[in-house]
């Protein structure tokens, strides 16, 4: 007669429970509080890079050269796990240097007195998801940024191939096109991500205290000063700092940087000791720092050393296909925010928006919409509503001739994503089936589908 298994029995079996473990597409980890690893199934064996042999019984900082779950370790220091479960995405550097998009999800394993014995982490592979969405141009936000452009999504791809790294970064584009959004991205998107991220515009602060906002200042070190106080840059010690209009700084601060750069030490104004940190430089300005260095403005050892890694925005006008993408966002945030509103757009007022320059970029366009709103009473908005920079220049537009509204490399993208349904095409591009028709007339060539 055979003998019938319990659920214990099968559970209790280690051997069984490798088998359960290695059938899962997740990769399970799990340690005790001293980070000796016991559990590492098959597939964060694939993901990882690293055989369970190699890893069993092991120190997961040690094995991995560093923490897996990065600064959002929470055995760094010998501290305890905070509460019974924690989840955030990460992106994980595996042996071969593969970049992978996981979802992380950690949960305390406890003793029957409620003690913390050990934590298991469930690791699910999304790195297939995000490159499909971004080679279907399906991405419409990454890390809080808007955006479908094949100009954005490029930018969204740069993002996540730099953020592994401790790289300086420096970002260029026209005034609101979003370099402080694409910083943060860049540190969220980084294993420094759960560390402070540090925005200073070295353009808004005083030249006579912009050296003590960085670096701190001790005590007496000059009138005001009545007490210590850290800089910056220690404030972001383990996380990232972001210095925004760089081409602002003195020439006796580039010094200043530049020596933290190379060194990655400092002195507070006023003091002898020599402090050193660990942070990650990203830098950013709407000059060109090619031009500021060939002027004498800008030291040009600093230039190369924060230009390790160039990003460039685009303007919104150069990616038209985003206004009513952003414009729409903004309209929901609104709604959010004030609930008894309910702004829409109509469809004369968003062709107003498709046919304006936007010098001002995206700040320009979420002011814009918030004007409107406003002007609308938080119902439909419609050409009256809008600011009159946008209805005079649109106007005036009008008045010298058609206006066009559209790009050739844009209609042709849209074209390709609705298979050469030029309904759906003209909806996507805020238009009027007639305004596509007539602009393909002049461009018969740009798509050869239906």
């Amino acid at each position: 007669m055979m003998s019938h298994l319990s659920m214990d029995d099968v559970l209790y079996s280690k051997e069984n429970l490798s088998r359960v473990l290695d059938n899962l597409d997740t990769g399970i980890v799990a340690h005790d509080t001293e980070r000796r690893i016991f559990v590492f199934n098959r597939e964060a064996e694939r993901m990882t890079g690293f055989l369970r042999d190699e890893v069993i019984g092991k120190d997961c900082h040690e094995v991995f050269g560093a923490p897996l779950c990065g600064s959002r370790c929470s055995f760094c220091d010998g501290s305890s796990f905070e509460g019974d479960h924690k989840a955030y995405p990460l992106n994980l550097v595996s042996r071969s240097g593969e970049v992978l998009q996981v979802e992380m999800s950690v949960t305390a394993m406890k003793r029957s007195d409620g003690s913390l014995w050990g934590v298991m982490a469930a690791m699910r592979d999304v790195t297939d998801l995000f490159n499909l969405r971004l080679r279907a141009e399906d991405m419409g936000r990454f890390s809080g940024i808007i955006g479908n452009d094949p100009k954005m999504l490029q930018i969204f791809q740069q993002i996540r191939d730099v953020s592994q790294y401790d790289f300086p970064v420096h970002i260029t584009g026209d005034t609101g096109t979003g370099k402080e959004l694409v910083a943060a991205a860049i540190h969220n998107e980084s294993p420094r991500s759960a560390k402070p991220f540090v925005p200073i515009n070295c353009g808004a602060l005083p030249e006579g205290l912009i050296e003590s906002e960085l670096f701190g200042h001790v005590k007496g070190s000059f009138t005001g000063a009545v007490r210590d106080k850290k800089g910056r840059f220690e404030l972001a010690d383990g996380g990232t700092v972001f210095l925004d209009e760089v081409a602002e700084l003195s020439k006796y601060m580039q010094v200043k940087l530049l020596r933290f750069l190379q060194e990655g030490t400092f002195e507070r104004v006023g003091g002898e000791q020599t402090l050193q940190v660990n942070t990650r430089i990203v830098s950013a300005t709407n000059r060109d720092l090619k031009k500021e260095v060939a002027k004498g403005d800008f030291r040009d050892d600093l230039y190369y050393r924060l230009n390790v890694v160039p990003i460039k925005l685009p303007p919104l006008k150069e990616r038209r296909n985003d206004i009513a993408l952003l414009a729409h966002h903004f309209m929901e945030e609104a709604a959010r925010q004030y609930p008894h509103t309910s702004p829409r757009i109509s469809r004369e007022a968003l062709g107003m928006f498709m046919d304006y320059s936007w010098p001002g970029n995206v700040r320009e366009l979420q002011n814009a919409v918030r004007f409107a709103i406003v002007k609308s009473g938080g119902g439909e908005i419609g050409p009256v509503d809008l600011p009159h920079e946008i209805r005079g220049e649109v106007e005036l537009k009008s008045r010298r001739g058609p206006a066009r509204k559209l790009e050739p490399d844009t209609v042709a993208q849209v074209l390709l994503r609705t298979d050469g349904n030029k309904a759906k095409a003209a909806k996507l591009l805020g238009v009027g089936r007639a305004t596509l028709y007539r602009f393909l007339r002049d461009y018969p060539d740009l798509y050869t589908g239906s």
